[in-house]
């Protein structure tokens, strides 16, 4: 499934067109290049890209991945929930940006409203709720059990007066009748399941992605472990073949560079083109050195 169809960004010419008519900027500021995200992609002979139902955008630190993707969500309007780097001159380089849609002659058309980006400051977000919650919770466990100590040493009869004193006759018959962690456990809220930072992202991925909507992922394999890199790349494969979902995602990651149809544009070449995941160059810095310690292997 293609929400998304082609994305066309602005050529040399039109930026230059636009930057040089900016009543914000003089010649020495277009000079020195302070105008991202312009003067970034045209170096790189990138204008149109085609979507497939997996697009990857490859390439090193400061190729611009992050910034594709950022600029792809901007200009469908996509839910976010970290914010990114935007600058003055930001909307005024969305206006030259065109998405190409099924069906849309008129540029108006959005994808289907639960798309979304979802970025590692998200998902790094997501890991310190829950480590603050379940820090939360430990903290009202060790006052709960201060709190039955103090009830079960006072055994003066505490006896209701008034409407207000009982929470207080519930709490001196709970824990006159009840163990500690019987008291406790009838007061705090469960603790989230223990789990490690990459069964957390994988969940976090897993409640997020529901079908029929167009995802942008930017480096979603930080945190994950090899063996569940190879599962969230099943995960994926599987929600565009199965539940029509569209993925746009940056990545270094070889697990999810070999996904089965994916197209991928290395940002580190010039022209930016299509490559086989075999072509680039982190995967085949992988083999040779797992070629390199073959012999470590067979021992």
């Amino acid at each position: 499934m293609r929400y998304l169809e082609a994305f066309r960004l602005p050529s040399e010419a039109d930026e230059d067109a636009v930057l040089l008519s900016d009543n914000r900027l003089d010649m020495s500021a277009y000079a020195v290049n302070n105008v991202y995200p312009f003067r970034l992609f045209p170096q790189k002979e990138l204008q149109k890209i085609d979507m497939a139902p997996i697009t990857v955008f490859y390439g090193s630190n400061g190729s611009g991945k992050s910034t594709l993707l950022n600029i792809i969500a901007q200009k469908l309007r996509l839910r976010r929930s970290s914010p990114y780097n935007r600058t003055p001159f930001f909307d005024t380089y969305l206006d030259l940006t065109r998405a190409y849609l099924p069906g849309d002659r008129y540029g108006d058309r959005l994808p289907p409203p639960e798309s979304c980006i979802i970025t590692s400051d998200d998902v790094f977000d997501f890991m310190l709720d829950l480590r603050t919650m379940n820090n939360g919770v430990d903290r009202d466990r060790e006052r709960l059990f201060r709190e039955w100590d103090e009830l079960r040493k006072d055994q003066s009869g505490f006896q209701m007066r008034t409407l207000a004193d009982y929470e207080s006759v519930v709490r001196h018959r709970e824990a006159a009748s009840s163990t500690r962690s019987a008291y406790t456990a009838r007061r705090l809220p469960q603790s989230l399941p223990g789990q490690s930072n990459g069964e957390s992202a994988y969940g976090y991925f897993a409640e997020k992605i529901r079908g029929h909507a167009l995802y942008l992922l930017d480096e979603p394999e930080n945190s994950l472990s090899a063996e569940r890199q190879i599962e969230f790349a099943r995960f994926l494969a599987d929600s565009a073949r199965f539940y029509d979902c569209q993925f746009i995602l940056s990545t270094h990651s070889p697990f999810l560079l070999s996904m089965p149809g994916a197209r991928i544009y290395d940002l580190d070449s010039i022209p930016v083109r299509p490559r086989k995941w075999t072509e680039l160059p982190n995967v085949r810095l992988y083999r040779d050195f797992f070629e390199e310690h073959r012999a470590e292997f067979d021992d």
